[in-house]
């Protein structure tokens, strides 16, 4: 059964940073695309980030460019998302999700993640 758990999202002052995890399990980062997306409140879900299986990065939203990182670790299983510099517009519930795919373009169809697997969520708050 594949799995994917979001952890990390606190409440932060406007400047300050955030760590987010994704946890999977039930198949192998080798070969699942990963992306991060968010959903402000009233908001229509966006896609931020995606790391695809041979870890090469790609941003899809341009409001965290510079500001945003994607990372992962093969062998902890493990998606992160570095966050810099939060701007009150980065409020939202982020999400992780999964696609397999094993090569360098699942990022590019980000459709895709739309019938792929998902995590519950985790609150992001920045607020002064």
């Amino acid at each position: 059964q594949l799995k994917l758990v979001e952890s990390g999202g606190d409440s932060v002052q406007p400047g300050g940073a955030l760590r987010l995890s994704c946890v999977t399990s039930g198949f192998y980062l080798t070969e699942y695309a990963v992306g991060w997306f968010r959903q402000a409140p009233e908001k229509e879900r966006e896609g931020v980030l995606c790391i695809n299986a041979p870890g090469g990065a790609t941003t899809w939203s341009d409001a965290v460019k510079d500001r945003f990182t994607i990372s992962k670790d093969n062998a902890k299983n493990t998606v992160y998302l570095e966050m810099h510099n939060l701007e009150p517009e980065d409020t939202g519930v982020y999400y992780c999700a999964a696609v397999d795919g094993w090569g360098p373009g699942a990022c590019d169809a980000r459709a895709r993640f739309n019938l792929g697997f998902w995590g519950q969520g985790t609150q992001v708050t920045v607020s002064s």
